[in-house]
């Protein structure tokens, strides 16, 4: 029979286990620029071998349509392939294959834009000639996570004040994996500071926001499970619930909205004060 302190280190492990899996997900969603399904999908057709949708969609508890759906997404990206038997199988390419193709794939879009862009701008410009200009408050709504994490990092490598960074821990471990930690450091090169505000269930997470790199760093209760961006008197970026721990969210149902309105700006930047001097200070040095 197990004693108590094995079926503790057990169980320890078994978390670790889970913890790394989650992490891998989150960097190959990254940088694969695929939802949290596809990865996990993937993951486990590597873990399983060849097997049917259906009972790949029975062992990860998900919906049959959906695993139907998701397979013929990756079926078209080369990320999966599938047999000529019937029942069909589907069966995960090798890492470096896909990673190879994602790779040839970026890299054709990014010569396309780059062999066009004088072209396309100078035609714009002659086809639609700009006669104005305009202070006008905008804003957009971008969707998609790695888009809103695009908007996120020009904000911060543009800021030389003051930016918020109010967010779920989950949601900051997919930042983690973008460039946003990179601008934090040219947003503090050009005076800027970055002050990061999130919650905090478990003392092991400490030492991953330290490595995030903000300025400062708050753990507090958050007004919502959405995220707040927002520089000083510039402008914002603010979703509302962006990550739910009981369900994988789609990375293409997530909506921000985006807006350099100075009274939505400033109303906003108010509350993240409020929030930020009602939070908990990190003293890293003292743990």
């Amino acid at each position: 029979m197990a004693t108590i302190n094995q079926i503790s280190t057990e169980r320890d492990e078994k978390t670790n286990s889970i913890n790394v899996i989650d992490e891998l997900e989150l960097e190959l969603s990254r940088i694969l620029d695929l939802d949290d399904l596809d990865v996990h999908i993937y993951l486990n057709l590597l873990r399983m071998g060849p097997v049917t949708a259906s009972s790949l969609a029975k062992e990860i508890n998900i919906d049959r349509t959906k695993a139907y759906r998701t397979i013929d997404k990756l079926l078209n990206l080369k990320v999966v392939s599938t047999t000529f038997s019937k029942p069909k199988l589907c069966v995960a390419n090798k890492p470096e294959d896909v990673i190879k193709n994602v790779l040839q794939k970026k890299e054709i879009q990014v010569n396309n834009i780059r062999n066009t862009k004088e072209y396309l701008v100078d035609r714009i410009k002659k086809t639609i000639p700009t006669n104005y200009t305009s202070n006008l408050p905008t804003f957009h709504i971008t969707q998609g996570t790695s888009n809103i994490y695009s908007d996120i990092e020009k904000l911060i490598e543009n800021a030389k004040d003051d930016v918020y960074i109010i967010t779920t821990l989950k949601d900051l471990s997919k930042m983690y994996h973008s460039s946003i930690p990179e601008k934090i450091k040219i947003c503090e090169k050009n005076g800027g500071k970055i002050k990061l505000l999130t919650e905090l269930n478990n003392d092991d997470f400490l030492s991953f926001i330290d490595r995030f790199g903000a300025t400062e760093a708050r753990i507090g209760k958050l007004s919502s499970k959405g995220r707040m961006i927002v520089e000083k008197g510039k402008q914002m970026i603010m979703s509302d619930v962006v990550w739910n721990d009981s369900e994988q969210k789609n990375v293409e149902s997530d909506y921000a909205i985006c807006t350099n309105s100075i009274q939505m700006v400033n109303n906003i930047f108010i509350l993240c004060n409020l929030l930020w001097k009602n939070s908990k200070p990190i003293n890293y040095k003292n743990r």
